[in-house]
């Protein structure tokens, strides 16, 4: 048994590495710059958290995400490896203390948001630290022909000059054939390795419906499909629509955004993980590091941005192997509906300088100052004081980003966290001379393990419980103790960050490349172009389709997604075409029925709908919450 199965052992419990696992292991112990191209699911952290255990010193790993980076060290802390996190959301002096850990400390991985490889003060400690390997995750984030492009990310070849022998894994599950050289020359690999993967899930059934009524189509394969499930939406207000029609209909359903309230969210998120809750249906805000084994749908209500998105949201069904179903629900509506993204994605330069400027004066930046600067930014609040669209104002930051004035971060769930500032003998003279201090600080060091060489998280209430007093003398307790310089205390926070990257420049000097700007949204069109035409085909297997866009030419028909099936296809019972109002009325007239029952009664579905639409705008039908049509 090698080394690295010896450490998957003892530390995952799992005998044996996956496909490809190991060769990517081995390859990275033997100091290879790799690309790593694995699907979504695909168990890619292990791939360098083995070799970085088997080698002395400390492994960095950059990830945009920092939902994810917290949730990945506190996977490494139960299996007590030493593990730490620095972004955006973290003070200097938190920043400064996980630094002085990495370099003196035995701490194993140091997760980092790109925008912290910037900084003068990583830079100097980095090149004090014992580095023995790079990983790169979501490393499509480096290439501007990538769907999510960074340009934080470009500063890791940077990273290199300083570490010019530390071998880099680079991992991505999204990559196309031009993304993945692009990856290769940004991070400046010695020779080219890349270990792939094939994206092939046999277990996944893609399908798209062509329908033109969704509601209808989602209630059907909820009905039909057992198991859990996740629908995606484009917006929040759809999210709870759905999840009442299900609801409405006796199937356990919620709702989910990222304008929910962190704890909601979070409660929503442990229903659904444990089953309590079969249905999430969703924004894509949802999903990010959530990895529930037995989902056995994903179904988009819309049509996604990209075949990247799509692929890597569909990708969340079937993780155990078992059947799954990919479903995507598609209409003429859609493509109308493209154009409207592109402008929302896309604002113009004026609106975007508007924005910017609305920015500053929201945070009450001055011109000439900001620089290095990190706010909290309160989407809601910010629009509630300056009337923009919000999807507007997410597409505009981004494209500043972009062009490096900024850098906004995904929302942080940072807890409360608190530091001894003095050291043991100091704080025992302080318990002595200030004994109203004495329990709660003796409380603090029985619940709480490095507490005089980091910033530990913790949480007030839990501290009130186990003291038998409120959760407001608590907070009386730690601010004050703050006061008098023995803890540094820092509150639990739940907002994204805003870093200004440069100082604020007057509106009319704000530099916007039309190149940049032009190629990005080429690029946009492109990629929901292959979405569209993904969705409108109906000769291509739908499993060909993706792997050819993701580079596998010689991919073979999956024999199972629609396309493959459709000779399968009940042959119609030979209604005659066009249904006329007259015929409508008179069958709604015996009874209600839904939009299946009409069908069958009366073919031509599309006709139908239309004429359905018709009656409703002049009230002379009704659909009631059991999907039926009932004539007023």
């Amino acid at each position: 048994m090698s080394i690295y199965t010896d450490i998957l052992k003892q530390f995952w419990g799992y005998s044996e590495f996956r496909p490809l696992q190991d060769e990517i292991v081995e390859s990275a112990g033997n100091g290879i710059d790799t690309l790593a191209l694995m699907p979504t699911g695909g168990g890619k952290s292990i791939t360098f958290q083995v070799p970085a255990l088997a080698k002395e010193g400390i492994c960095l790993v950059i990830t945009p995400l920092i939902a994810l980076m917290n949730d990945q060290v506190a996977h490494l802390k139960s299996r007590n490896i030493k593990a730490l996190a620095i972004h955006s959301g973290m003070t200097r002096n938190e920043i400064s203390i996980a630094l002085d850990n990495c370099v003196f400390g035995d701490f194993k991985f140091l997760y980092l948001s790109p925008e912290r490889l910037m900084t003068e003060l990583f830079r100097v400690r980095v090149q004090q630290m014992n580095v023995n390997l790079v990983a790169v995750d979501e490393a499509h984030c480096i290439s501007q022909w990538g769907y999510d492009f960074r340009p934080s990310y470009l500063e890791i070849s940077k990273l290199r000059e300083l570490l010019p022998e530390v071998p880099v894994v680079a991992l991505t599950a999204t990559a196309t054939p031009r993304v993945a050289k692009d990856i290769i020359e940004k991070l400046a690999f010695g020779k080219p390795h890349i270990l792939k993967m094939s994206f092939e899930r046999k277990n996944l059934l893609y399908m798209v419906r062509k329908t033109e009524d969704k509601y209808r189509e989602v209630l059907k394969i909820s009905q039909k499909v057992d198991g859990t499930g996740v629908i995606y939406v484009r917006n929040r207000r759809k999210t709870k629509e759905v999840a009442e029609l299900l609801q409405g209909n006796g199937l356990s359903a919620t709702h989910y955004h990222a304008g929910l309230k962190y704890e909601h969210r979070l409660q929503k998120q442990k229903e659904w993980q444990s089953g309590k809750i079969r249905i999430m249906v969703s924004t894509n805000a949802f999903g990010m590091g959530i990895d529930k084994p037995d989902v056995r749908f994903v179904l988009h209500f819309d049509l996604p941005d990209s075949p990247e998105a799509y692929f890597q949201e569909a990708g969340r069904a079937g993780r155990d192997g078992k059947k799954a179903w990919a479903v995507l629900l598609y209409n003429q509506a859609d493509k109308r509906q493209v154009e409207q993204r592109i402008d929302v994605n896309f604002p113009g330069f004026a609106e975007i300088r508007e924005i910017y400027n609305a920015l500053f004066n929201y945070l009450q930046v001055p011109v000439g100052a900001g620089k290095g600067m990190s706010f909290d930014f309160i989407l809601g609040d910010f629009l509630s004081r300056n009337k923009y669209n919000a999807l507007v104002v997410a597409s505009a930051l981004n494209i500043l980003s972009r062009e490096g004035y900024l850098d906004i971060t995904d929302e942080i769930n940072n807890p409360s966290r608190m530091h001894f500032t003095i050291g043991r003998d100091e704080l025992y003279r302080f318990q002595v001379g200030n004994p109203e201090f004495d329990a709660f600080i003796k409380l603090l060091l029985r619940s709480y393990t490095g507490l005089f060489s980091q910033y530990v998280a913790f949480d007030e209430a839990t501290l009130a419980r186990r003291a038998k007093i409120t959760r407001d003398r608590v907070y009386q307790y730690l601010k004050k103790l703050a006061r008098l310089k023995v803890i540094s205390y820092i509150p639990k926070k739940q907002n994204p960050v805003v870093t200004l990257m440069e100082e604020r420049l007057d509106q009319k000097n704000i530099h916007l490349s039309a190149d940049r700007y032009k190629f990005r949204k080429e690029r946009f069109c492109e990629r929901i172009g292959e979405m569209l035409e993904y969705a409108d085909n109906d000769h291509k297997c739908r499993g060909q389709f993706l792997l050819t866009y993701f580079g596998e030419r010689d991919a073979k028909r999956c024999g199972q997604c629609d396309v493959c099936r459709s000779g399968e296809k009940v042959i119609e019972t030979g209604k005659e075409k066009g249904v006329t109002r007259t015929a409508l009325l008179k069958v709604l007239g015996d009874a209600p029925l839904d939009l299946d029952g009409l069908v069958d009664r009366l073919g031509d579905e599309e006709e139908l709908v239309r004429l359905l639409e018709e009656l409703q705008e002049e009230g002379r039908v009704v659909r009631g919450d059991d999907l039926r049509f009932v004539l007023r």
